[in-house]
């Protein structure tokens, strides 16, 4: 059965997303707790900065070839 989950380049956005933006919101969620009155997570947010709209692409790309598939536009 096809599903609209189904394709490859769709988790490979959702693996790309939680890990570029995972880390700055585990240090920021961390930061919050504690208190820290001046956080500065430099490299998880230039990690964050360069991997959150690739991910955002690889998703939409993801769904439009899902929803394709489950239409059978595609083979």
């Amino acid at each position: 059965m096809r599903t609209i989950l189904g394709s490859p380049v769709l988790w490979l956005g959702v693996a790309l997303l939680v890990m570029g933006s995972g880390p700055l919101l585990v240090i920021g969620l961390y930061l919050q707790w504690h208190g820290d009155p001046n956080p500065n997570p430099v490299g998880p947010g230039i990690l964050a900065f360069f991997t959150f709209w690739p991910s955002l692409l690889l998703i939409v790309i993801g769904l439009g070839l899902g929803i394709a598939r489950n239409r059978g536009w595609l083979g």
